[in-house]
């Protein structure tokens, strides 16, 4: 990690970080202010999926936005979106208002997160890449956690709860200021290489490893309680299975950049994979004991949280400049796609099927997953016979 720009670096990690921090206050704010005013729970995932459509329909722009006016400004631009968007939610009751809101807080999320993960591989030494995009997934998971604990602790205690947390996006301006404004240099034929049609096909692994994860995330925090209770876990501790699963992907991060840069990041990502296969089907066997509960929760969102970090280390050793900016923009679609699908089928699965449905879909993504790093791994083998 010698050749780091670390200025840059912290200045980037405490960026995103803050933005992370507005992202976790939001996400319950909105949920719990609907919830009080008589919203239906159809109505609030209905909310909450408009964001990550938001996601989706931003990134098929971000790389010419960036071309056009350099990821610094893009950035901040965005920020300032987030900020006010989330603020005029203050001043309208109006759900139909609020969906457009989202959809646009959606879409700037979007571009901060795909800028935000190009920027990071774009200053990671080639030697250090897995534990300094380690450092960066993690700083933003510990201020995303950070979020809910804010919003618990000064709920019914400030007026203006929506314009207080677009005040918190704001934070991040300064971190943004100093970065490097200037575009990346393009090298010769970027334009037709940076394109979608031509960077999709060397990312499969990546994208299905993204999507996994979004599923795993997004499935986790909305069904998790609900499964351990009904495998007949008091709530309070249902409750916080969740939590727990998050601090096994927070404190483990590190540690799997680690293995990547010394093991080989293809190696580790697979076993992150089988890891995450072996455990699933122990979750119904686990909740009957509580220590193996907890231990199969931190190693699951330990692999899980891995396979996610180690897509993004792939998309920064296959790829540069606008492809870079493409290829994580492409991480966002599937991240965009899976948040949005995921519950809606998993919820009509648990309701239909049984309870055990949630971890038969999380086995299912995963197990796609690996069939990618196969597939993968034969391409290349045919490829270097031929």
């Amino acid at each position: 990690m010698k050749n780091l720009p670390w200025r840059e670096f912290f200045a980037l990690v405490i960026s995103i970080g803050v933005v992370g921090l507005g992202l976790g206050a939001t996400i319950p704010l909105t949920a719990l202010t609907l919830d009080q005013r008589g919203a239906g729970t159809h109505v609030i995932g209905i909310v909450t999926a408009i964001s990550a459509l938001g996601i989706l329909a931003s990134a098929p722009f971000v790389t010419g936005w960036v071309a056009r006016f350099g990821p610094r400004r893009m950035m901040m631009v965005s920020v300032w979106v987030a900020a006010l968007t989330t603020a005029l939610m203050q001043v309208t009751d109006n759900i139909y208002a609020w969906s457009v809101l989202r959809f646009l807080f959606g879409g700037v999320m979007g571009v901060l997160f795909t800028l935000g993960e190009a920027w990071v591989n774009r200053i990671a030494p080639d030697n250090s890449r897995g534990r300094v995009v380690a450092i960066y997934a993690t700083s933003f998971t510990l201020f995303q956690l950070t979020g809910p604990a804010l919003v618990a602790a000064v709920q019914g205690k400030i007026t203006y709860s929506f314009a207080a947390c677009g005040l918190l996006f704001l934070g991040a301006l300064p971190g943004l200021a100093l970065l490097n404004g200037a575009n990346p240099a393009a090298d010769e034929g970027e334009e037709e290489h940076s394109r979608w049609q031509s960077v999709l096909p060397k990312m499969p692994m990546i994208l299905l490893g993204a999507a996994f994860f979004a599923l795993f995330d997004t499935l986790i925090l909305s069904f998790l309680p609900v499964y351990a209770m009904r495998q007949g876990i008091v709530m309070e501790l249902a409750l916080l299975s969740a939590t727990v699963v998050l601090v096994g992907d927070t404190v483990l991060q590190f540690a799997m950049g680690w293995l990547a840069d010394h093991f080989g990041r293809w190696r580790v990502h697979v076993a992150c994979g089988i890891a995450v296969c072996l455990l699933l089907p122990l979750l119904p066997l686990a909740a009957r004991h509580p220590w193996l509960w907890w231990t199969v929760l931190v190693a699951l969102g330990a692999a899980a949280g891995a396979i996610y970090m180690l897509a993004l280390v792939a998309c920064g050793e296959r790829f540069n400049g606008g492809a870079l900016t493409t290829a994580s923009a492409l991480v966002n679609v599937g991240w965009g796609a899976a948040s949005a699908g995921g519950p809606l089928l998993t919820g009509a699965l648990m309701q239909n099927v049984g309870i055990n449905a949630l971890p038969g879909v999380l086995f299912g993504g995963c197990a796609i997953f690996l069939l990618s790093a196969a597939w993968e791994a034969w391409s290349e083998r045919k490829a270097t016979k031929a």
